[in-house]
């Protein structure tokens, strides 16, 4: 039995090697979950602290306004959110003092996850800790500045996560690597902060609340060395309880956006730079809330569900993702018009979802000819037009070519009769569209599936 023990150490000790070094190069060999490739859809989700004041001036402070960053703001000297704060609440009412009015005493997660649900999205990722430090679990690194310490007294982390899980979606979360005040981080020796507080919250995160999304952010004073971010993702990568299922973005470090991460990110204005390098094939997402801010901003003006339905349709035919965000108020409710948004991207994804879900990119993500049709496919089976505008009686479309039309089928989503077809000069597809009257059912994108023998 003894001479059998080396021979039973060398069939077990591959399963144990490390597949992926902390360098660059092999973590970013590791492919992105099919998880998060295929769902195309998932929701954000900014509260904390930065809820109760909930006021961000976009006209006077920036063309963008997050009121999450409300705490930096108020100290600065001219800055609208500043004469806000002063006037509303005087010069000497100290931020940390809004933690007493945090209560949540509205929330209902079954609520929340019921919404998300309705929306289409298949997964939620909240905050666990903004730039302020604050978390919503009751970490022991954040000692009377968390959620259970504090007003609302309940581990909102754990809440909201049992109930969005049992809802059948996938849960992540956002971290800060930095804090704005943190006295290690700003103080002489920050890489203090780094080992003593980041590195073993974020270890905490994975290790309890199980990830199936983890978003770092706040990475933008220092590089990933200095963060220490790669030795953490090759143990979340070989080690972990997600390491198979975890999917991360780009933000480990000021050397990492658009070039190091599982999904690159474009958040509001970077949009113009999608998909980063102009690579569809690397998995990259659209990021932004409803409005101009993130977090709740009590004068935020809202963009309309046609315009999110546009935009996902946009990223999705360019091989991207759309990450939406929710900015729930204070007191734990979804403010009703971001309630109306999320449900109504829910109803046009029930007609049109399988132009979305699962698709990958057409040979041209978008029509040359109209500049409102766009492209996806589900390889082998269908080809997908998805006109962001009325098409009017007949459209046609540039990006596909028919030999024969006789071995081509058109219909439309949320319509049950068959389209007539025909073929111009240059064998482009054409449709005989229905009357809009007739597809009542469909609104904001009208989404035209091709079967059959087309190139």
């Amino acid at each position: 039995m003894k001479a059998l023990t080396p021979l039973l150490f060398l069939v077990v000790l591959p399963t144990i090697i490390s597949i992926y070094t902390p360098d660059w190069p092999s973590l970013d060999s590791r492919p992105n979950p099919d998880w998060w490739n295929e769902a195309k859809f998932t929701l954000f989700m900014h509260w904390g602290i930065y809820s109760v004041p909930s006021y961000c001036s976009p006209v006077t402070d920036s063309l963008l306004c997050y009121a999450e960053w409300y705490w930096i703001y108020s100290l600065k000297n001219g800055s609208a959110v500043q004469k806000f704060h002063n006037d509303t609440y005087g010069p000497n009412f100290k931020y940390q003092s809004f933690v007493n009015n945090f209560k949540a005493e509205l929330f209902d997660p079954e609520e929340w996850a019921s919404i998300f649900k309705s929306s289409g999205a298949k997964g939620l990722v909240m905050t666990s800790k903004h730039h302020e430090g604050y978390t919503l679990w009751p970490s022991n690194l954040s000692w009377n500045w968390n959620s259970v310490d504090n007003p609302p007294h309940r581990n909102l982390v754990a809440d909201l996560s049992t109930a969005v899980r049992n809802a059948g979606l996938r849960m992540g979360y956002y971290y800060s690597l930095y804090e704005w005040f943190h006295p290690l981080y700003i103080g002489g020796n920050p890489k203090q902060y780094v080992e003593e507080i980041m590195i073993p919250q974020l270890y905490d995160l994975v290790l309890t609340y199980k990830p199936d999304v983890l978003y770092v952010d706040g990475e933008w004073d220092h590089d990933s060395d200095f963060w220490e971010t790669k030795p953490f993702l090759a143990w979340l990568f070989n080690e972990s309880p997600v390491k198979d299922v975890v999917a991360i973005n780009d933000r480990w470090g000021n050397d990492c956006r658009g070039k190091h991460g599982g999904y690159f990110v474009c958040e509001y204005s970077a949009f113009k730079g999608c998909p980063p390098n102009g690579d569809m094939t690397h998995p990259w997402t659209a990021h932004r809330g409803m409005g101009q801010s993130f977090g709740y901003n009590r004068i935020d003006v809202y963009n309309n569900v046609s315009f999110f339905i546009h935009l996902l349709v946009d990223s999705v035919s360019h091989g991207g993702h759309l990450q939406l965000n929710v900015g729930p108020t204070a007191d734990g409710r979804i403010p009703e018009v971001q309630k109306q948004i999320l449900l109504s991207i829910g109803e046009w994804l029930q007609v049109n979802g399988e132009a979305i879900y699962s698709t990958t990119v057409w040979r041209v993500p978008q029509d040359t000819q109209t500049n409102t049709t766009f492209y996806t496919q589900k390889k082998g089976i269908a080809v997908y037009a998805i006109s962001i505008g009325w098409p009017g009686d007949v459209l046609v479309l540039s990006g596909v070519s028919v030999s024969n039309i006789e071995k081509v089928s058109v219909t439309m989503l949320g319509y049950q009769q068959p389209l007539s077809l025909f073929t111009n000069a240059q064998h482009q597809l054409g449709i005989y569209v229905p009357k809009l009257t007739e597809v009542l059912s469909c609104k904001h994108a009208w989404v035209f599936k091709i079967t059959g023998d087309v190139s």
